[in-house]
């Protein structure tokens, strides 16, 4: 959740020019999508289920990581002001996917 308000505070500091906002709309719906989904994780009613929201989870924050990078390549904000969010971002990937193939390496374990 905590990354999902640093995402939308970001959002508001973007320039008004039509490709900072593009990319801060894909931003925006990315980062808040990882917080509404991981909670959708945490309620998941089988294995099968944890596993797929699992990987929207992981998929949606590997996106906030693209879509930070461009921000920062194509300088639309200081990169000094990226720097904590991208960091973050890039760990909760990190995490997100090794959780995934956790979880299915568990699924495959059970299955046999």
């Amino acid at each position: 959740m905590q990354f999902a308000i640093r995402i939308i505070h970001l959002s508001r500091a973007l320039p008004k020019t039509a490709d900072a906002q593009v990319i801060g709309k894909q931003l925006l719906r990315s980062g808040t999508s990882v917080a509404a989904n991981y909670r959708a994780v945490c309620r998941a009613r089988s294995k099968a289920e944890f596993i797929a929201k699992l990987g929207i989870v992981a998929e949606e924050a590997d996106e906030s990581v693209c879509w930070l990078e461009m921000i920062e390549s194509t300088k639309i904000l200081n990169p000094k002001r990226l720097d904590g969010i991208l960091k973050e971002s890039r760990e909760l990937a990190a995490i997100f996917s090794a959780s995934l193939k956790t979880a299915r390496g568990n699924r495959e374990k059970v299955g046999k």
